[in-house]
């Protein structure tokens, strides 16, 4: 597939303020379909585990989303508020980021509690198609052991510091009561979406037994890959990229675009250009040339876009470069210069019209498309000259310099 990037990008997460950091990684090319990673207990999108699995995801074409929940990592919020709901909650709002903002993800990847997490809230992505844990417990409560030595403490003063993974945090009842009155059971066996269960029999932080209750859970299709002698965390990167792997093969069964794209696209009329949607993101569009020939456009994605072909205004400045170099070689070829080759190089913008003092216009802004033309060849002044005043007179050129009657309507 090539080499992918990785965007930073922000959501607003479940509690409606707190602004949660995010990293879309994405492979070359256009997403067969999206995934949304969730991380494990207290960890962040950046673990090793979620990044080498989001490297191997977007070598096979799906790209993947990837965020910290409120109050970890570089997210906003406090995590001492946060519990096992608003992570649900997170999830969901990342969700319909991807929805909103590229493709609904179809495919949802938890790790550890974040597995937990996924399972809970797989009802509520209804595009999802399939659904993976990693090292997951059946239940969140599973989490109150990590808890054991301040449990008391919690109960009576209503929180307490815990150190986790070598980090304290603050712990509240609200949490502990929160994780009791989650079971997943049910909403396991009400799933209605493929199931691929990871887990290492040599898991001593979330114990083999749970991968048996979520298997006996679920109906199928569901499927339970053995992670050997894994660690809880995924640390070696062998195990990373082998969990990567198997889920994007197992995926081929259950994956598809949210709207598929057909890359012939629609079919014009000899006489016409018809354009349409393609479903990906929010701009991508299929263009079909006279029934003959087939391109895309979008819009970079500083503008929302996807980047998956040039610009409207990109299109625009390619049809006065096509129609530029083809007026000019079809003069020189006919008065027989001897020019070897021409190209055109166009930047368009736009400036305040008070400083053009050739334009009509004196208020406001105004257009400027720029055109350096590169003429090759042994020419003479007197021919170039000619050439460039040829250049001024190609078809498209007069069009845009003329009045332009564009009338709509509405297709029956």
């Amino acid at each position: 597939m090539g080499t992918g990037k990785s965007e930073k990008i922000t959501f607003v997460g479940a509690d409606g303020e707190s602004r949660l950091a995010a990293r879309l990684d994405l492979p070359a090319g256009v997403p067969r379909a999206y995934a949304l990673f969730a991380h494990c207990f207290t960890c962040t999108k950046d673990i090793f585990a979620a990044g080498r699995i989001a490297e191997g995801l977007i070598g096979h074409g799906i790209g993947v989303l990837r965020f910290d929940f409120t109050g970890l990592g570089a997210s906003e919020g406090e995590f001492a508020n946060t519990n096992f709901s608003s992570n649900v909650g997170d999830l969901v709002a990342a969700a319909d980021w991807l929805r909103n903002e590229r493709q609904p993800p179809r495919l949802l990847i938890g790790h550890s509690l974040g597995g937990a997490a996924v399972l809970a809230a797989a009802a509520q992505v209804p595009e999802a198609t399939a659904v993976c844990t990693i090292a997951a417990p059946a239940d969140p409560a599973h989490v109150r052991h990590l808890f054991h030595g301040a449990a008391d403490e919690i109960e009576t003063k209503g929180e307490a510091e815990v150190l986790l993974a070598g980090r304290p945090f603050r712990i509240q009842k609200q949490f502990l009561d929160d994780i009791e009155g989650h079971k997943l059971e049910k909403k396991i066996g009400e799933l209605r979406k493929a199931l691929l269960i990871f887990h290492g029999p040599r898991d001593q932080t979330v114990g083999i037994d749970n991968a048996g209750r979520i298997f006996v859970a679920a109906k199928h299709p569901k499927s339970f890959i053995s992670l050997d002698d894994a660690d809880h965390l995924l640390s070696r990167r062998e195990d990373a990229v082998y969990v990567a792997d198997v889920i994007a093969a197992w995926a081929e069964r259950y994956v598809e675009p949210a709207a598929p794209v057909a890359e012939e696209g629609p079919t014009a009329p000899a006489d016409a250009v018809v354009v349409a949607e393609t479903g990906e993101g929010k701009f991508a569009q299929i263009v079909s040339v006279g029934g003959t020939h087939t391109l895309r456009a979008d819009e970079p994605e500083r503008y929302g876009g996807t980047d998956t072909g040039p610009s409207p205004y990109d299109l625009l400045l390619a049809g006065l470069g096509a129609c530029t170099t083809m007026t000019v070689r079809m003069y020189a070829d006919r008065k027989k210069l001897p020019l070897e080759r021409v190209s055109v190089t166009l930047r368009h913008d736009k400036i305040h019209a008070e400083d053009c003092e050739s334009c009509e216009t004196q208020e406001g802004k105004i257009d400027r498309i720029e055109r350096e033309i590169e003429l090759t060849g042994p020419l003479d002044d007197e021919a170039r000259t000619k050439l460039l005043e040829i250049a001024e007179k190609c078809p498209v050129h007069r069009t845009l310099h003329s009045e332009v009657l564009v009338e709509t309507r509405l297709k029956s």
